[in-house]
C-alpha cells in the first residue's frame, strides 16, 4: 500500500468503523444525557430533578429498555461522517500546520489542527446530528424512525433545518477536537518517556484516550449543552449562539456552574469511554 494511501485512507476508514462500533455500546448513555440536557424545554419532562439514575429507571420503565438506542441508525451515520473526517484529517492538518517533527509540534499547534479537523467534520456530520439529537430526545414507546424524522424536519423547516445548530456545533467540534487530539498526543509523549513503552502500545493508547476524554469533556460540556438545545428547539423558534435571546432560554434556565454537564456526570463517563475505544481501535 502507498505511503498516500497509508496517509489519507487508513485513518478516515479507521477513524469511521471504530466510531460506530463504539457508538454502538456507549449510546444508551448518550440518550440520558440528551434526556438531562433537553430537560424542562418545551414538553420535555423535568428529568434534571431526577438524576442520571432516576432518567435511566423512568425511561427504561416507561419507554422500555430498546428507548436507550433510539437514533442509533442516524448515529451511526453522523459518526461515518463526523467522526471519520475530524479524526482522519487530524494528520494531515497537522503537516499543514507544520508538525513534522517532535521539536515543532507544540501543543498549541496541535490544538490548532484538531480544531480545523473538527470544524471540517462538523459540516458534513451536522445533519445526522440533528436527527439524532431529535430521535434521543423523542418520548414515547414508539420508535422514531429516521426517515419520518427526516421528512418532518424538511416539511417544517426545510434544508435549513438539517442545520439548526450548525454555528455551536463547529465550537463545539473545534473546542472538543482540538482537546482531545492535542492531550492525546500530548499524554501519549509522556506516558511512553515515563514508562518505557512504545507508542503502539494498547496500554500507552487506553491511558492517552483516557485522559484526553477526561480533558475534552470538561472543555467542551457548555458547547455541548448549547447545541443540544438548538438542535432540538421547536419549529417556530430559530435561536443561535449569538443572539441577546440565548442566555435567557438555554443557558439562565440551566444554572451557572453545573449545568453544561447536563445535571450529573454522564458526559464524563461517555467520553472517557468512547475516546478508549475508539483510539484502541483506530489508531493501533
Amino acid at each position: 500500500m502507498s505511503p498516500i494511501t497509508l496517509l489519507y485512507f487508513c485513518p478516515f476508514t479507521g477513524a469511521g468503523s471504530a466510531a460506530v462500533i463504539t457508538v454502538t455500546f456507549i449510546h444508551p448513555i448518550d440518550v440520558v444525557k440528551t434526556r438531562l440536557q433537553i430537560s424542562g424545554t418545551g414538553n420535555a419532562r423535568d428529568y434534571r430533578s431526577l438524576g442520571v439514575f432516576g432518567t435511566v429507571k423512568t425511561v427504561s420503565g416507561e419507554e422500555g429498555i430498546a428507548a436507550f438506542w433510539k437514533g442509533i441508525n442516524a448515529a451511526w451515520l453522523r459518526e461515518s461522517s463526523y467522526t471519520s473526517l475530524r479524526l482522519g484529517l487530524y494528520e494531515p492538518c497537522k503537516i499543514a500546520f507544520g508538525c513534522t517533527t517532535p521539536e515543532n509540534s507544540t501543543f498549541v499547534k496541535k490544538f490548532a489542527a484538531g480544531s480545523a479537523a473538527g470544524a471540517l467534520g462538523s459540516l458534513a456530520g451536522n445533519p445526522f446530528d440533528v436527527l439524532k439529537t431529535q430521535m434521543m430526545a423523542s418520548e414515547g414507546k414508539e420508535a422514531p424512525s429516521i426517515l419520518k424524522t427526516a421528512k418532518n424536519i424538511s416539511n417544517k423547516l426545510g434544508i435549513g433545518g438539517f442545520y439548526r445548530g450548525l454555528d455551536s456545533n463547529i465550537m463545539r467540534a473545534m473546542v472538543l477536537n482540538g482537546t482531545k487530539m492535542a492531550c492525546y498526543d500530548t499524554i501519549k509523549g509522556v506516558v511512553v518517556e515515563n514508562t518505557g513503552m512504545s507508542k503502539s502500545a494498547l496500554p500507552t493508547q487506553f491511558l492517552a484516550a483516557g485522559g484526553a476524554g477526561f480533558f475534552m469533556t470538561c472543555t467542551v460540556a457548555p458547547f455541548d449543552m448549547v447545541r443540544t438545545r438548538l438542535m432540538n428547539q421547536p419549529p417556530a423558534m430559530l435561536l443561535t449562539v449569538f443572539p441577546r435571546l440565548l442566555p435567557r432560554r438555554v443557558l439562565r434556565p440551566c444554572g451557572v456552574v453545573l449545568s453544561p454537564f447536563g445535571a450529573d456526570s454522564p458526559p464524563l463517563r461517555r467520553s472517557s469511554c468512547s475516546s478508549s475505544n475508539r483510539f484502541e481501535l483506530s489508531w493501533a
